[in-house]
């Protein structure tokens, strides 16, 4: 099996550098990209290929169920580079439907370790209980999906990397957005927060 993960990266390597005799070259330069995504880890959403980017175009930090926990370091480390160093101007922090985390956050069953991880979600439930309530099945987890993903926007726009940014007169915009794995879209929850206002008017929101 892992024969043949190395003899697909011989493949694709030979392809890029048929389509792109520079790919390579390129890729050894400084990376600059304009995007940070905080995605799920889910192998079934690609951070790069959903959006049709090349390697080197977007920066990327996945765990699972698409936490921006503010005392997470690896999460912290990743965002103060690509703001700080990277100079990103958005950040995506994108969900997906059906995700497994979100899911095993609302269930009775015990999941051992991953239920300290997913106690954001399971905050984020309770304070749309009424709202989640009214909703069965996958209905409710697609919901809860997309509450995570905006609670996890605020939790960006609200880490002192991002407001020092734009107290700096940064450019700097985070953004929410959740994936359909049914038809491999992406779908925009209409929440960008560009500075303290627009921070100040969504913190009821998630």
């Amino acid at each position: 099996m892992l024969e043949d993960l190395k003899r697909r990266n011989r493949e694709w390597a030979a392809a890029k550098i048929g389509a792109d005799p520079a790919f390579f070259s390129r890729l050894v330069s400084q990376q600059a990209p304009d995007y940070l995504w905080i995605g799920c880890s889910d192998s079934r959403v690609p951070a790069n290929e959903i959006v049709g980017l090349d390697p080197g175009q977007m920066f990327v930090h996945r765990n699972v169920a698409n936490l921006a926990p503010p005392q997470d370091a690896n999460y912290l480390s990743v965002l103060q580079y690509a703001v700080d160093v990277l100079r990103v101007e958005h950040v995506l922090v994108v969900g997906h439907y059906g995700c497994g985390g979100v899911r095993a956050a609302i269930e009775s069953t015990e999941h051992g370790l991953i239920d300290h991880w997913l106690s954001p979600v399971r905050e984020t439930a309770h304070d749309h209980r009424h709202e989640l309530a009214a909703l069965n099945g996958d209905a409710r987890v697609d919901r809860l999906c997309e509450l995570n993903v905006l609670r996890q926007v605020r939790n960006v726009a609200s880490n002192p990397f991002v407001t020092h940014a734009w107290k700096s007169g940064r450019r700097l915009c985070i953004h929410g957005w959740v994936y359909s794995l049914a038809d491999g879209l992406v779908h925009d929850l209409d929440v960008a927060i560009a500075g303290p206002a627009d921070l100040a008017a969504r913190l009821g929101d998630a």
